[in-house]
């Protein structure tokens, strides 16, 4: 085979589908473009490992594969324009590169708050950097710490940051309980009594109205008035989809990039999408196109549409099964962890005990038409493990659409 696989993004995603490009049997160039000047790394340990200094960055480095030893990394730039009719991406420096099959793995970056006040003291958490400025300030002895936002990341760095010996951490959200949103009532009330008493406080209910201070922040201003005191914000209030170099192609960036259910995009079989950036049919549940922000996704989403991508470029078409994964996540927050197969956002209006109790270990089920399509585990190693033999039942069951 000849020619070239350009695949924007150097993140885990693009890693993946570099590696499963040769594993699909592709020979041809392969060049791999990322913002970042770091080779791929894992993400999920920046609001945990690393910003509670327990885990260096060599740690976190992926080992390319060696049958992609051969693949030309050109990190410390960002690809800023395409003209796929072309099949042409253009970089920030200006430069053009031609390709014959695209591989869209730009991801996500942090939402930010357009709240009035100081921008100096507010944090994210989304790339090695963040998380290292984030741990110096968060180690300053009494650090009066707010987070805005009660999700996934949130609650991890709240937990970091008591672990840590901060002053004050106090979470705000809009929604009622921790982790409502993608989980439901059941164990958001459960995550909510474990991080209270381990010192966590909680402004739920509530918006961010604005920010106090001069230069730096110095307060977070609620709806209400309610002003609360902080030396460092952590905002975790959703993320962005890297897409604005895609503009102008036709392509629908409603929320991320649409594909179909081979992740290709546009109708076009030179370009796919992998990763969290790629909105895709599942036909696993509804076959509506969704994105899923979950650390299998990359490598599930890579070795699918990298099949289909050389086989493509290698004069054929593939016709594998329609892209029906199976996502699961875990989120370390204090010493207790969920983990989660299927997926329970789709379930949430029928929750029940599978086993256990959510005072202590507790595997939850989630359902839809009384089928079970999501389980999580809250608790200890032991709920983890009672969760994961559902995972078989998960698989085997027959997709819901054709």
């Amino acid at each position: 085979m000849t020619g070239r696989v350009v695949v924007a993004g150097a993140s885990m995603g693009g890693l993946r589908a570099a590696e499963q490009l040769r594993a699909a049997g592709w020979t041809g160039a392969v060049t791999v473009v990322g913002d970042e000047p770091h080779m791929p790394y894992n993400r999920p340990p920046l609001s945990k490992e690393v910003l509670a200094g327990k885990a260096p960055f060599e740690s976190l480095v992926f080992t390319p594969k060696a049958a992609a030893a051969d693949v030309e990394w050109r990190l410390g730039t960002r690809v800023t324009g395409a003209r796929l009719d072309e099949r042409v991406v253009e970089l920030a420096d200006g430069e053009l590169l031609s390709y014959d099959g695209l591989v869209v793995a730009t991801g996500m970056r942090p939402r930010r708050l357009r709240c009035p006040g100081p921008l100096v003291g507010r944090h994210t958490v989304r790339t090695l950097a963040d998380a290292q400025i984030l741990r110096d300030a968060l180690i300053r002895p009494g650090a009066r710490v707010v987070v805005v936002g009660a999700g996934f990341i949130g609650c991890e760095v709240a937990a970091t940051a008591v672990g840590l010996g901060a002053g004050e951490v106090t979470v705000v959200d809009p929604l009622p309980l921790p982790m409502a949103g993608p989980l439901g009532d059941l164990l958001g009330g459960a995550l909510l009594k474990r991080h209270e008493e381990r010192g966590v406080r909680f402004a739920l209910g509530a918006g961010v109205a604005g920010f106090e201070g001069d230069q730096r922040v110095t307060g977070v201003v609620l709806g209400d008035g309610t002003v609360l005191p902080a030396d460092v914000v952590v905002e975790s209030v959703g993320s962005v989809a890297n897409t604005e170099w895609l503009d102008g192609n036709g392509l629908d960036l409603s929320d991320g990039v649409l594909t179909d259910e081979h992740l290709r995009v546009g109708g076009r079989p030179e370009v796919v999408a992998v990763g969290d950036v790629a909105r895709f049919p599942n036909a696993r549940y509804d076959g509506v196109p969704r994105r899923v922000e979950h650390w299998s996704i990359p490598t599930d989403t890579a070795k699918h549409a990298a099949k289909v991508l050389a086989a493509h470029l290698g004069g054929t078409e593939a016709r594998p099964a329609p892209f029906a994964p199976l996502p699961t996540f875990w989120s370390d927050q204090h010493e207790f962890r969920l983990q989660s197969f299927g997926s329970p956002l789709l379930g949430k209006d029928d929750v029940r005990i599978l086993d256990g109790d959510p005072d202590g270990d507790v595997v939850v089920g989630y359902h839809t038409d009384g089928r079970l399509i999501g389980v999580v585990a809250l608790g200890g190693q032991s709920a983890a493990m009672r969760a994961a033999r559902y995972r078989a039942e998960l698989l085997k069951q027959p997709a819901l659409t054709a």
